[in-house]
């Protein structure tokens, strides 16, 4: 499942473009807040962490691990609420907002220092840094809060170019659609939260 493909410019393995495909399915039904999302999600996140891993990204990797967790979480949020009703779309508070940019630095802070103690990372302080916000992001995404989308934004934009530099030409193809496909989301939950 590692061995080399090529489809067209891209240079690849069967395990990261069947996490690609899975992943893309994950989102697009994210978007439309379909609770299957989650469980194309684990088996992504699954199959990531193995791509991630065999490309030093030990961020990502473990990243991959607790998304396996906050999917199950997110997946029974998303079925039953979190007081046995549907989760509606809310908007965070003013000060949930400060809380989840103290979280983001803080996640960043402590992952940077065990990458950088723990790993032959050649990329502590960019892992840490998107993978604190893919956290706070993921988080927000199971609690139905719409500023998920913009974090998500803002994260897949820079995984792309991470991702180009470690190699991984069709997962940073894969980031950019994330960012199209979090604009429709942002778009779409935006209609929901007004409604």
């Amino acid at each position: 499942m590692n061995d080399a493909l090529v489809i067209g410019p891209f240079s690849t393995s069967w395990l990261e473009l069947i996490s690609f495909l899975l992943s893309v399915v994950t989102v697009w039904l994210n978007v439309r807040q379909l609770h299957w999302a989650w469980l194309f999600s684990i088996a992504s996140s699954l199959m990531y962490g193995v791509v991630f891993y065999q490309s030093a990204l030990y961020g990502d990797m473990a990243l991959q691990i607790v998304f396996v967790a906050v999917s199950v979480q997110g997946w029974i949020w998303w079925l039953r609420g979190i007081e046995q009703r549907a989760l509606p779309v809310t908007a965070l508070t003013q000060r949930g907002q400060v809380a989840v940019f103290a979280s983001w630095g803080l996640s960043f802070v402590a992952i940077a220092a065990a990458l950088r103690m723990y790993t032959d990372s050649d990329v502590p302080y960019s892992d840490a840094f998107l993978t604190a916000g893919s956290l706070v992001g993921q988080y927000l995404l199971a609690k139905k809060r719409i500023e998920n989308w913009l974090i998500w934004i803002a994260v897949d934009v820079l995984y792309v170019g991470l991702y180009l530099y470690k190699g991984l030409q069709l997962t940073a193809v894969l980031y950019g659609i994330f960012v199209l496909m979090a604009v429709q989301g942002w778009k779409r939950w935006k209609q929901d939260l007004q409604n």
